[in-house]
């Protein structure tokens, strides 16, 4: 599983406010202990008003980068924007993102064109979000068609098919997964993700609902997540689906995750 780690986002308070108060210090913590946990990018999203996104972003980014060896994943809804920061990343990681609204896929795409970058791509266009699995497959293969045009392959490409809060849609999950299969089954090497926790929005046991939800997407194909990599439990959830299903040799990762006190309960200190 490619973990996305979400903590550096300025709509999270506490976030919100070393943003605020331009606390480097509390930004590079933060981005140090994901890179620890485990995050494979570190995504970074401003949060701010338009006016102060650019310099907001850059600001993270450079501090991310110096604090950590990890790429960055360059979240902001405003495709402009991602264009405007871009040249401040050190190195390719993935753009957050492109869609068929608007003409993110005309600003995105180009951005990509003979990189190594690689974009998340949500499954929704002008019309907003689909509820049904068919309209989710055909924005994909437009998205990847028209990525095609740049020369950006299908495993260039984490598609968010948009999993829904199960308190408004109960059937959110089985859409995600069946959009996840015939997604797949169409192109075999693009990658699947999600918002883990938007699965749970206003429902209580937060937790233990983005734990399950994680379990059974990775069991169905999902190879990556923008997660919180500093919850103890959802990490525990993902290493031991990932050790039953016969990618963790001898449950090295999983043993080594729990000797070093990153899973299970936490110990005292003395």
């Amino acid at each position: 599983m490619i973990i996305i780690g979400e903590k550096i986002n300025g709509t999270i308070p506490k976030v919100g406010r070393a943003i605020a108060e331009r606390d480097e210090a509390f930004i590079r913590d933060l981005a140090i202990k994901q890179a620890e946990a485990g995050a494979d990018y570190i995504d970074v999203c401003a949060g701010t008003a338009p006016e102060v996104e650019e310099e907001t972003l850059i600001w993270l980014m450079n501090i991310v980068q110096d604090a950590v060896d990890k790429p960055l994943c360059i979240d902001s809804p405003n495709a402009r924007m991602i264009e405007k920061v871009i040249k401040h990343a050190k190195r390719p990681g993935i753009l957050n993102s492109v869609s068929k609204e608007g003409d993110k896929t005309d600003v995105i795409y180009p951005l990509m064109k003979g990189t190594d970058w690689q974009v998340i791509a949500l499954t929704c266009d002008d019309k907003g979000i689909p509820y049904d699995v068919e309209t989710r497959v055909n924005i994909t293969k437009e998205l990847v068609e028209e990525a095609d045009k740049y020369g950006i392959t299908p495993d260039r490409i984490h598609v968010d098919p948009l999993v829904m809060a199960i308190s408004a849609d109960n059937q959110s999950m089985i859409t995600f997964l069946e959009s996840l299969k015939q997604i797949k089954e169409l192109y075999p090497t693009i990658k699947i993700t999600s918002g883990l926790s938007n699965i749970s929005f206003s429902m209580p046991l937060r937790k233990v609902i983005n734990a399950t939800f994680l379990t059974l997407a990775t069991y169905a194909g999902m190879d990556s997540a923008i997660m919180d990599p500093l919850d103890r439990d959802i990490m525990a959830a993902l290493l031991a689906t990932e050790a039953l299903m016969g990618r963790d040799r001898h449950c090295r990762k999983f043993t080594t995750a729990y000797r070093k006190g990153k899973i299970g309960p936490k110990k005292d200190k003395k």
